[in-house]
């Protein structure tokens, strides 16, 4: 066990759990009206919660707890056998699984708001548990956990490069949110302004501030490229945020709050499957393309397509995410071969699996809440508490 990289990776799960509680779940509440935002820190909660507990019966063993191509296997079901003394490289295990647990947590946590004030509470907190065991950990294990698109399998010697989560969580979140909006269908009112664009901006910070351990602690080191990936890491942030600031006044004569913040969320996801990859002045490129790239995916998706994904996670996570993962292949750390075919297998996998799962759950649980619920809002009808006295 070395010290160092034990203290470094204690910080970054503390600084990913962060990006759950309470970074998204202050981006997506003031984005929402005022009448849903405690909805969303409700779904948040309890999917932090739940995650967090099946990380520990299944999802770690389905991802990490074996060599197999498809799966893990069932060896570290509950953590038998693991022990204050057992060692993943160098550091204890249960550092290390509780480090992934976090990555859990936000992954299903991303799709929330594809479908914000409209969704079922009891829908969408079992759907997400299913699809974290039966997508999640799969697609986890797959890349991370000595799966076939590892070093050695499908795609030859050097496999599928992912360094913290381009394909692993913001592929697979962003295609589930996209599709499960179409199943849903758009807000019967979905024009209304963001109840609270400084929480936003609170939240986009916390989110920004925890990202560093996203990327950094995924080195699961303290050294050198751990260092870099946080440097790129923030670099790509800030390239994008005024990317998207300086487009959007081009195109629209101003800048907004929200703009700029979605902006750096852009920047943050583009990078994250190449942080540990780039060189300070090439996450600057990635960050400042993805500036715009994700802004034109927005209208892309909202005014063209006509789609309701409420809070662009598509747009931002997805667009961004895969952006990036092929941008890894363009600075030459890996194949285009393994980066390409790594993205179509595992969307093609969450797109199917995620259908399923949702379908399935929906014979148990309705999708949608009804009119007069959605119109009460989902604070008072779903879990009978408001935010404020005074609601938008």
């Amino acid at each position: 066990m070395n010290g160092a990289d034990t203290a470094w990776v204690s910080m970054a799960t503390a600084l990913v759990l962060l990006m759950t509680l309470p970074g998204l779940a202050l981006f997506y509440g003031g984005l929402v009206r005022a009448r849903n935002v405690l909805s969303i820190f409700m779904q948040c909660f309890a999917l932090a919660a739940a995650m967090s507990i099946l990380w520990l019966l299944a999802g770690y063993s389905i991802a990490f707890g074996g060599v197999g191509g498809v799966w893990g296997g069932l060896g570290r079901v509950g953590l038998i056998g693991v022990t204050v003394d057992s060692l993943h490289g160098t550091l204890p295990e249960v550092l290390f699984f509780a480090f992934q647990m976090t990555f859990a947590v936000i992954t299903p946590a991303l799709i929330l708001g594809a479908f914000v004030e409209r969704v079922n509470f009891w829908w969408v907190f079992t759907f997400s548990a299913l699809w974290m065991l039966l997508v999640y950990a799969p697609v986890a294990h797959w890349i991370w956990g000595a799966g076939f698109m590892s070093d050695g399998g499908l795609f030859g010697a050097k496999g599928t490069r992912d360094f913290a989560g381009g394909i692993v969580v913001h592929e697979t979140a962003a295609l589930a949110a996209l599709l499960l909006a179409v199943m849903i269908g758009p807000r019967r009112n979905r024009h209304t302004p963001p109840h609270n664009p400084g929480m936003v901006a609170i939240g986009a910070g916390l989110l920004w501030v925890g990202w560093f351990g996203f990327n950094g602690g995924s080195e699961l080191a303290a050294d050198g490229t751990a260092a870099m990936a946080i440097t790129a890491t923030h670099l790509s942030a800030a390239a994008a945020s005024l990317s998207w600031m300086f487009w959007e006044r081009i195109k629209f004569g101003r800048a907004s709050l929200i703009g700029i913040v979605t902006g750096s969320i852009a920047g943050l996801a583009s990078v994250t499957p190449a942080s540990g990859y780039v060189s300070p002045l090439q996450a600057v490129i990635i960050g400042t393309i993805a500036g715009i790239l994700c802004q034109e995916a927005v209208l892309l998706v909202r005014e063209r397509m006509k789609l309701d994904d409420s809070l662009d996670v598509f747009a931002v996570h997805g667009v961004g995410g895969i952006f990036g993962t092929i941008m890894v292949a363009v600075f030459g750390a890996a194949s285009f071969t393994a980066q390409l075919g790594a993205l179509l297998i595992v969307g093609i996998y969450t797109l199917a699996l995620t259908w399923v799962l949702a379908r399935a759950v929906a014979l148990v649980f309705p999708m949608r809440v009804d009119k007069e619920s959605e119109t009460n809002g989902l604070d008072i009808s779903t879990h009978g508490e408001r935010a404020y006295d005074l609601n938008s």
